[in-house]
């Protein structure tokens, strides 16, 4: 995940070579070296962020993340509409505005469909230009999902056709093509399939099947005993038969159709692997032929299916959990087909509900909004607009955004922070003492692979072939869905193309590609409500930034999942026997530590978070010893009233500024991967030196593990 910036990167075209475009850029270079060449403007007390949120009636030693970000977390209770609040919402809501004005624009302009853009960086005036098929895409879009009286007027009949279809069901072979069809809409019934690097060959692509199929965010809502477990599972049968009676089922038939859903979702569910599980790459990982696949399922001809689905013939695929299949066949075999084409409306009418007329998605919203998240009301219709347009062609919007509000001078600041974070880590894995000479030579082989991708793409995917119009908010969701599949799917047996982004760079956030071996960080990632990127301190840059979000991702690429990875991006073993021992023994200490706490009712899962809490204790040490290497540490000086160690560790916590609902919280620990916030400050701060010292946090305090248990891994 990410944090940070205020603008960064310049717009991706060259002007002509006029005198004033001359000029401008030269002034735009020395803005750069500026950057390096003057000192940063000095933040004051006002309007320092670590001073305004720290909290002094908590003792750092007791609860860091809290002293860190205490005032600020009463002062900011979260709105009704939200179910979390932090400093990534706040970052969110300026780009909302930003965007909502681009969608505003193009939307007024009401251009037509344009000649086709060919791929590369598009023309200055591609967007908000008139007859511009970027501002066409982007303002239809937002229209239509503005038009709430013309959204309502249709209620469910934009679904209509499809609906038909699932109800003219007679065969088990029909029943799969209904499936295959409501697969590349993006609603996944049954199983979940998608294009991808192959882990053992990243050089090509391959067809990947996975568990799928149920609609609660993971099994273990199907089968837990805890009290917020139980209660969603209590109510999830009564939000299936309300949406029925919204199609028009009546009361006894729509209770009747909700308990043939949840016992076909619960099989389903049975047989899918954990949360825990789905984290091993090699158990996960099963190649089969064509005829391997059809005799692991003998109900279901996958060349048909594929056919179906508009995928070429392949040689084979990987399936991810085979005994999920095996079961899913049984299943197909044996349900009814009335149960089916139950499942399948219910699956159809909730995956869009959002996009449907406003007693859908009113009860959507009560389930997946407040039931499962706790919010109370829901958010403005742009916003969720907004939402739903960047799942779709956030990209386009991107384009727009990128060239209004990104700078050269910011853009330069963060490509020699990445430098900074990446020299760092190649010195401490060169000064490893529990890591032999031959793994050693292999890790900075790899790390030496990595490719950095800062700010926005170079080069936008083509959205030619996509079609958006004002008719129908619904359709284009779904239009939008089918050209994903078919772009995905248009991958097979093509060179992979390493110039791909997979997030917008109006995105908050950021990751690491394990097959492309690459960082990617967009522009929003770097971002700091309210406070100018002129006067950020190196402190604060090198924790919130670097820590957070650069170092973080880096560390990835050797987690307990990133380091079964080569150089190539291949699934392939590079680790001494002996090595290999040291690694398991050292992330051990790391599972142990967060299967210790416990938010509400429930246990954190050690294991399942452990990619994620190696990766925040791996960024913070790797970005400390970069900040080490800056002028303000070494010069040692405290600013408002802190030293730049206390700087640096605040500036990280500022990083997972935020609090969530009960409800959020609880969803997170079932199914996400990362570890709540408190515990992403708390957790790895406990096993760091430096930061005890620089707190002056004693032995027996809740903040200071014992130095036979602190973690120290890279």
């Amino acid at each position: 995940m990410s944090r940070f910036s205020v603008s960064a990167c310049p717009g991706p075209f060259l002007p002509p070579f006029t005198i004033p475009a001359v000029l401008a850029l030269l002034a735009a270079a020395a803005l750069v070296a500026s950057v390096f060449a003057a000192p940063l403007s000095r933040l004051t007390p006002d309007q320092d962020p670590l001073v305004r949120n720290l909290d002094p009636t908590v003792k750092p030693g007791d609860d860091f993340f809290l002293y860190a970000n205490g005032t600020w977390l009463k002062a900011n209770p979260i709105p009704p509409s939200e179910r979390s609040w932090g400093i990534g919402r706040l970052v969110d809501d300026e780009i909302y505005l930003q965007l909502r004005g681009i969608c505003e624009a193009a939307a007024a302009a009401s251009a037509p469909a344009a000649a086709p853009h060919l791929g590369g960086v598009p023309p200055q005036d591609a967007v908000l230009s008139s007859g511009g098929s970027v501002d066409q895409k982007v303002g239809d879009f937002w229209a239509a999902a503005m038009d709430s009286a013309r959204i309502q007027e249709q209620g469910i009949e934009p679904l209509r056709p499809d609906l038909d279809r699932i109800a003219a069901i007679r065969s088990r072979e029909d029943l799969l093509g209904a499936i295959a069809l409501l697969r590349t809409y993006g609603v996944g019934p049954l199983y979940r399939m998608y294009v991808g690097q192959d882990d053992k060959n990243s050089a090509q692509h391959v067809v990947f099947l996975s568990q799928g199929g149920i609609r609660l965010p993971d099994r273990d809502y199907y089968f837990g005993d805890d009290p917020s477990t139980r209660r969603v599972r209590d109510e999830y049968p009564r939000h299936i038969a309300a949406m029925f009676r919204l199609l028009g089922d009546e009361g006894n038939t729509a209770d009747k159709e909700a308990g043939m859903v949840v016992a076909l979702e619960t099989e389903l569910a049975r047989a899918s692997r954990t949360l825990e599980e789905r984290r091993d790459p090699q158990a996960n990982y099963n190649k089969m032929s064509m005829d391997q696949l059809n005799r692991l399922t003998p109900s279901i001809d996958w060349r048909k299916q594929f056919q179906a689905l508009g995928v070429p013939p392949v040689d084979s695929v990987v399936v991810g959990q085979p005994e999920f299949f095996a079961a899913a066949d049984s299943v197909v075999a044996a349900v009814p087909l009335e149960t089916w084409k139950a499942y399948l409306r219910w699956a159809l009418v909730s995956n869009f509900a959002e996009s449907l007329s406003r007693p859908f998605e009113l009860e959507d919203f009560r389930f997946y909004g407040t039931i499962m998240g706790g919010t109370e009301v829901q958010r403005p219709r742009w916003k969720r607009v907004l939402d739903a347009e960047e799942g779709e062609i956030g990209e386009l919007m991107g384009q727009a955004w990128a060239r209004k509000y990104c700078s050269a001078a910011t853009k330069a600041r963060y490509e020699r922070l990445v430098d900074d974070i990446f020299s760092a880590y190649r010195d401490r894995i060169g000064r490893l003492d529990w890591m032999s000479v031959s793994t050693r030579e292999k890790a900075l082989a790899k790390l030496a692979r990595v490719s950095r991708k800062v700010g926005y793409p170079d080069t936008w995917r083509d959205y030619t072939q996509l079609e958006i119009d004002r008719d129908s908010f619904v359709q284009n969701v779904i239009r939008a869905n089918q050209w994903w599949f078919r772009y995905r799917v248009g991958k097979l047996g093509r060179p992979v193309d390493r110039t791909e982004w997979d997030m917008t760079p109006q995105t908050y956030n950021a990751y690491y590609d394990g097959s492309l071996v690459e960082i990617v960080l967009p522009a929003a990632a770097f971002l700091i409500p309210g406070v100018p990127d002129s006067i950020i301190d190196d402190a604060i840059l090198y924790s919130y930034a670097g820590a957070s979000t650069i170092g973080h991702e880096i560390t990835h690429g050797f987690d307990d999942e990133g380091r079964q990875y080569d150089a190539d991006g291949n699934m392939k073993p590079w680790w001494t026997v002996a090595d290999s021992v040291q690694f398991a023994e050292r992330s051990r200490l790391l599972v142990e530590q967060f299967d210790h706490y416990k938010v509400g009712d429930l246990h954190v899962r050690g294991f399942a978070t452990l990619g994620e809490n190696i990766a925040d204790l791996g960024g913070i040490v790797i970005a400390y010893e970069a900040f080490q290497k800056t002028d303000q540490w070494k010069k040692g000086e405290k600013l408002n009233g802190l030293t730049p160690d206390q700087r640096f560790f605040l500036g990280y916590a500022l990083a997972w500024l935020g609090d969530q609902r009960p409800e959020a919280l609880a969803q997170q620990v079932m199914t996400d991967v990362h570890a709540p916030r408190a515990l992403r400050v708390n957790g790895p701060m406990a096993n760091i030196p430096e930061f005890l010292a620089a707190f002056g946090i004693k032995p027996g305090e809740p903040m200071c593990r014992p130095e036979s248990l602190r973690v120290r891994i890279w």
